[in-house]
């Protein structure tokens, strides 16, 4: 059985997931990180296991609920434990709601709530067991808002809040909490292609006038995640400059 508090993180390869694994490795879990691209891992593998904080990494695709299931379960099986999920994985297929297909509303649902909803499944029975663990899903500020032009992406990060807070009430009971993390605008490969003036528009709305890191997404994941937050569960923690008050 591992000595360490053992973490699987979805998403992991790059962005805010990677800085959650580097967050999570750094302060002496053992981490799972899980994404589609080998290669993105393996670097980002080679890059901590360098720096001194190795981890642990799993090509799956989360849209496989079978796979993803069986890989959280042999995460398991193999440390004897897990005690915290973090649901990071997520895709956008934006554009006009009258002008969206059927299959980018549902290829977003089903990779940002319904994979959620598989792993937050196979994991909490370990948690359940041990009557110890952490479920933190990354939101987003658009599920809490809305947000033009993202109707599918807002309803499976609300659907995700909603989710939440219904497994917070069902697993209190055995001494296992799941809160959400909801991001603004975070500074990464995806948002750095936006066009300046977008930019400069979003920025205005943000009170603290900037972008958020994804080392600060990450701080608030670890905090959820240790002893501290163990009488919190059910809650959002927006990290998004004010932009959502």
């Amino acid at each position: 059985m591992n000595s360490k508090r053992v973490a699987y993180v979805t998403g992991g390869s790059r962005g805010i997931g990677a800085a959650i694994v580097r967050a999570l490795a750094a302060a002496n879990h053992h981490v799972v990180a899980v994404a589609r691209q080998r290669e993105k891992l393996e670097h980002l593998a080679a890059d901590l296991a360098a720096a001194g904080t190795p981890v642990e990494t799993a090509v799956v695709d989360i849209t496989d609920a079978a796979a993803l299931a069986a890989s959280i379960e042999q995460t398991s099986a193999t440390h004897g434990r897990l005690d915290v999920l973090v649901n990071n994985a997520g895709v956008t297929r934006d554009g006009l709601f009258l002008r969206m297909s059927d299959e980018d509303f549902d290829l977003v649902l089903r990779t940002n709530l319904r994979a959620a909803f598989v792993a937050c499944r196979a994991a909490a029975r370990t948690m359940i067991h041990a009557r110890w663990g952490r479920i933190i899903n990354i939101t987003s500020v658009s599920g809490m808002m809305g947000n033009a032009g993202q109707v599918n992406y807002a309803a499976s990060k609300a659907g995700l809040i909603g989710m939440t807070k219904s497994i917070a009430r069902e697993l209190a009971g055995k001494q296992v909490t799941a809160n959400c993390v909801a991001p603004g605008f975070t500074v990464t490969d995806m948002t750095d292609v936006l066009p300046q003036p977008l930019k400069d528009k979003v920025r205005e709305m943000i009170p603290l006038r900037r972008f958020g890191q994804p080392g600060e997404v990450a701080a608030a994941v670890l905090f959820l995640a240790g002893e501290a937050s163990g009488y919190i569960t059910g809650q959002v923690l927006a990290v998004d400059g004010g932009m959502s008050m």
